[in-house]
């Protein structure tokens, strides 16, 4: 720092942040120039105009150019600062609520990705889980000739009717109800649904009977009649729906015919 307070532009580049080649280029185009110029045209800024180099470069951050930020910076007044500043706030706000909502679909699919990292794919078992936040669709309809890819094209289109500021990026998973299960006719699922922390409804808390296989989907008679038996031979009955899930699938796994299927069958001791 100079006598006089002043910065060089190597010690106001330093202290700000920037280079000193964008220095220059906002002298040139007249965004902020130099508070005075020594022996030899040197420039030199003074220390007050930190705030102001931090200003541009975080509206600059945010999207808006240079020529809109000349444009401020030449007509600035409390009124107009104040209301673009209020115009920024609001589209920060807005890219960290879409953040926040990347989080939580991130955090879902590692979740779902590390909860199989150390199960036995040939076992099957009976575990309590609690209850899950879902987004679960209607009833599917197979009518008039309608498949399954009918039905998950309806959903989608559900979904986005009925919660039109929900995240869609969640995987979708398969919904059997009690009756289809008992009478071993698991091809097309009765509703569709996928995990969501902000989903209004809930996979109950409730004791399950679990087992994983490999395959595509869809893929996974051999597994209900596995889960079949065991909850026959050991003592329970089926109580519920069942869920169908993938928790690796394409996200994870480039062979679509090496996904890892999990079921969850709900149960209950016979009495």
């Amino acid at each position: 720092m100079t006598d006089a307070g002043l910065l060089s532009v190597s010690e106001f580049a330093r202290f700000s942040r920037i280079t000193r080649d964008t220095l220059l280029h906002y002298d040139r185009i007249g965004l902020l120039s130099p508070a005075a110029r020594g022996e030899n045209n040197y420039r030199y800024y003074s220390s007050r105009q930190l705030a102001l180099v931090n200003m541009i470069r975080t509206l600059q951050q945010l999207g808006m150019s240079l020529e809109e930020i000349k444009g401020l910076k030449d007509r600035r007044n409390p009124q107009l600062a104040g209301e673009v500043l209020t115009r920024q706030i609001a589209k920060i706000d807005q890219k960290i609520a879409d953040w926040m909502r990347a989080r939580k679909l991130l955090l879902t699919l590692q979740e779902t990705i590390l909860s199989v990292a150390d199960i036995d794919e040939r076992e099957i078992t009976i575990q309590f889980l609690p209850a899950e936040s879902i987004v679960l669709g209607e009833l599917n309809d197979y009518s008039h000739g309608k498949n399954d890819y009918d039905a998950l094209l309806a959903f989608y289109q559900t979904i986005c009717e009925k919660y039109p500021h929900i995240d869609l990026n969640y995987s979708v998973w398969a919904n059997f109800s009690q009756e289809r299960i008992m009478r071993q006719d698991w091809v097309w699922p009765d509703r569709y649904y996928f995990f969501n922390p902000e989903g209004q409804d809930k996979r109950p808390a409730a004791l399950y009977a679990i087992g994983y296989t490999r395959g595509g989907y869809g893929q996974s008679d051999e597994l209900y009649q596995r889960l079949l038996e065991h909850i026959n031979n050991n003592g329970f009955e089926i109580c519920g729906d069942a869920y169908e899930e993938y928790p690796l699938n394409e996200v994870c796994i480039t062979e679509d015919e090496n996904y890892l299927i999990r079921v969850m069958i709900t149960v209950r001791n016979k009495e």
